[in-house]
């Protein structure tokens, strides 16, 4: 809709129009600012241009039958769609169903190589990795939904000095609580619960005669045996958070190509060996200094792993690559995009996102941490508190750059203040409505919109306009949109049941046909945050 009146004005005007929404709704469904943009072009002011244009756009026989009316205001051009034109879009919205929104795939659509979540396997998801987990799989949703392909990749850091240190504390663990032996803990270690579980199943699980062997073979097994409980019990937090990946990456198995990948980066001339140390040259790209990949023990560092692993990545030749990462992850942009454009490869192609910290409240108190993890509150804990439906919205209400604070209790009320209970209920009331209704669906469907007043133009305009929320969505990353949709456009449905009768109206069926648009706007917005959106509420909900 948003579109298809764009291009008509482009074509009538001949110049690139910016189509907005206007703060009030009595100034109509669209406007447009493109007399300010003209004004200097035509040497004249912008309430003049404005009221040429409207005249031009309004006589144009292009328009007939898009507009009601086409208003120049300060300099603004207001367009208050015609109620033929909605109607139109509204069968077409509810013949398309749960596609409504979509894109077909097309010469527009690109191959999305998106990787995110990638958390040690070194213990289970706490509740700072669900913020990027919740919001890479609705962004794979969104671009599945718009055409594209996606590839959803866990990178599995499954080697180096923290799968070491792994088994080292299950080690340690095993001897105390196993053996009854008295230990003394390093400085550093895995700590929690968990971590004794582990130790008590290794028991259970393995060959008596490994804990008869040295000390460092010991380690060795527990590391892969724990880092592969922890990677079992991460993909059953992401299941409970209705989150599923193509792929999974191993760090270690990617890591074994890594002597073709330096030597492209020694024929680049990217790298050189300073204080028994192998530095990349990553200054030469805007980062701040240059980044060491081989220590002097001649052990790699962990950039050394992700140059392997995004040199692995960018031989697929995927036209977008999108990583999710924590926002301490900042620093470590430049030097990855550095290494990218040394292998040969355009770092441009490469967005990251920051997934920025979320604080929990309980009763406007810290939310208590996991005895089983030590200092985390687990996702698990949080699900089993207020549900997966919940925990995905509010972690995608906000921006992913910007901090996270809310209080769980606020989810279990049922009231306005709650928005997911208030989508909800929206959807509910619609349902419920249908089912008292003397009319069948198909009656519904079938009866054309003659009658409507502003108000319920307004809000059919309000469900027919998800589309462009789901662009502008996935165009900016703003997942935070279809949030925000979904709550002003529950809120204008509520006002609009409240307002007066819609059953035993002689306009029920069209009153009931505005209110299926506005179920079917809720349902696919919600499917595509990974909601399921409800039809009935019940008391405990």
């Amino acid at each position: 809709m948003h579109t298809l009146i764009k291009g008509v004005l482009e074509e009538i005007l001949e110049e690139e129009v910016i189509i907005e929404y206007p703060k009030d709704r009595e100034h109509g469904h669209y406007a447009t600012p493109i007399a300010f943009n003209l004004a200097k072009v035509f040497k004249k002011s912008p309430l003049a241009i404005a009221e040429e244009l409207a005249l031009k756009i309004s006589t144009h026989e292009k328009t007939q039958g898009l507009f009601d009316s086409v208003v120049a205001c300060k300099g603004y051009i207001n367009f208050t769609l015609s109620l033929d034109f909605l109607e139109r879009f509204t069968q077409k919205a509810l013949e398309l169903k749960e596609k409504f929104g979509s894109q077909p795939k097309s010469e527009y659509s690109q191959k999305i190589f998106l990787e995110f979540v990638s958390a040690n396997p070194t213990g289970p998801l706490h509740i700072g990795h669900a913020r990027g987990a919740v919001f890479g799989d609705s962004l794979a949703k969104i671009a599945r939904f718009l055409g594209h392909e996606v590839l959803c990749e866990y990178y599995v850091n499954d080697m180096g000095s923290q799968i070491r240190l792994l088994g080292l504390s299950v080690w340690i663990a095993y001897r105390e609580h196993v053996l009854q032996e008295s230990v003394t803990y390093p400085e550093v270690f895995y700590k929690g619960e968990y971590i004794i579980e582990i130790a008590k199943k290794a028991n259970n699980d393995l060959e008596p005669s490994l804990f008869k062997e040295n000390e460092e073979t010991i380690i060795e097994v527990l590391s892969g045996y724990a880092k592969d409980l922890m990677l079992l019990e991460i993909k059953d937090n992401l299941d409970a958070l209705g989150i599923h990946f193509d792929s999974y990456a191993s760090e270690r198995e990617v890591f074994k190509r890594k002597d073709a990948v330096f030597e492209r980066l020694e024929k680049a001339n990217a790298l050189y060996e300073k204080d028994s140390k192998i530095w990349l040259k990553s200054s030469l790209y805007q980062d701040e200094s240059d980044r060491v990949l081989i220590k002097e023990d001649k052990s790699y560092t962990y950039l050394a792993g992700d140059i392997v692993y995004h040199d692995e990545k960018f031989k697929q030749n995927y036209a977008k690559y999108i990583n999710i990462w924590g926002a301490d992850h900042h620093g470590y942009i430049a030097r990855v995009k550095a290494s990218l454009e040394f292998l040969g490869y355009d770092s441009n192609k490469l967005e990251v996102l920051l997934a920025q910290m979320v604080r929990l409240l309980k009763d406007n108190e810290p939310y208590k941490m996991s005895k089983r993890a030590g200092n985390f509150i687990l996702i698990k804990d949080v699900i089993d508190d207020v549900g997966k439906d919940a925990l995905r919205f509010i972690f995608l209400s906000k921006r992913l750059d910007t901090h996270l604070e809310f209080d769980v209790n606020t989810l279990k009320k049922q009231d306005s203040s709650n928005p997911i209970y208030y989508i909800h209920y929206a959807n509910s009331r619609i349902h419920t409505m249908l089912e008292k209704s003397p009319f069948s669906k198909e009656e519904i469907l079938q009866t054309p919109l003659t009658h409507l007043n502003a108000e319920e133009k307004y809000l059919l305009f309000s469900a027919l306009s998800l589309p462009k929320i789901i662009e502008s969505s996935f165009e900016e990353y703003g997942l935070q949109k279809m949030c925000e949709y979904a709550k002003t456009l529950a809120s204008e449905f509520h006002r609009f049941y409240n307002a007066g009768k819609i059953l035993n109206t002689p306009k029920a069926k069209e009153l009931l046909k505005i209110c299926l648009m506005v179920s079917l706007s809720l349902s696919n917005a919600f499917k595509l945050l990974g909601i399921e959106i409800k039809t009935k509420i019940s008391a405990k909900d």
